[in-house]
């Protein structure tokens, strides 16, 4: 049986953080090294982490930072998705798509979050839509993995979920992220 807990505000319990960096390790160590939740992989950190436990096994994780950008020069209130992953062994269960939409529900109960927003590959864009994202075409401003200011042309994959405000609210314009991307 698998469970999700939110776990909101700041990095998570001792347990909870090591069993998220096998997590993330299982996947990712081999090509970027040990998960650091201070810094994952160079991207934001999250302040609330929706998890997915088998037993005592962390086998999803979905993360997310309040933070207000700017999107065509006009105040933005997101909540900046990242982290999204799901171990091999439970894929393919719909696990993806639950953590996805618990995040939603997080970021509603939050209060203030206008819109969820991220970046991803071209090959999960269906995945991330079929959630209820958007895509969005704009040029993107950010600092980079290794803490230099990056200027994305549009076409990357952009991705937006109307939380407190329709998607026919989001601004038009370039994208400034003001810090690290999730």
């Amino acid at each position: 049986m698998i469970q999700i807990e939110v776990l909101a505000q700041g990095a998570p319990d001792p347990a909870a953080l090591a069993a998220l960096r096998t997590l993330f390790d299982s996947e990712y160590l081999c090509g970027f090294g040990p998960w650091d939740p201070d810094q994952p992989y160079g991207y934001a950190p999250h302040e609330v982490h929706v998890i997915a436990r088998s037993a005592d096994e962390v086998v999803g994780h979905v993360g997310w930072a309040r933070r207000v950008i700017g999107v065509g020069g006009t105040p933005t209130t997101i909540g900046g998705v990242g982290g999204v992953l799901v171990a091999a062994r439970a894929r393919g269960l719909g696990l993806g798509a639950s953590l996805m939409h618990r995040a939603a529900q997080a970021m509603a109960d939050h209060g203030d979050i206008d819109f969820g927003y991220l970046g991803c590959r071209e090959e999960v864009v269906p995945f991330y839509a079929s959630c209820g994202w958007h895509r969005v075409l704009a040029p993107e401003r950010l600092v980079g993995r290794d803490g230099t200011p990056v200027e994305e042309a549009p076409g990357q994959p952009l991705m937006v979920l109307p939380v407190g405000r329709a998607f026919a609210e989001w601004p038009s314009g370039t994208i400034d992220l003001r810090g690290r991307a999730w």
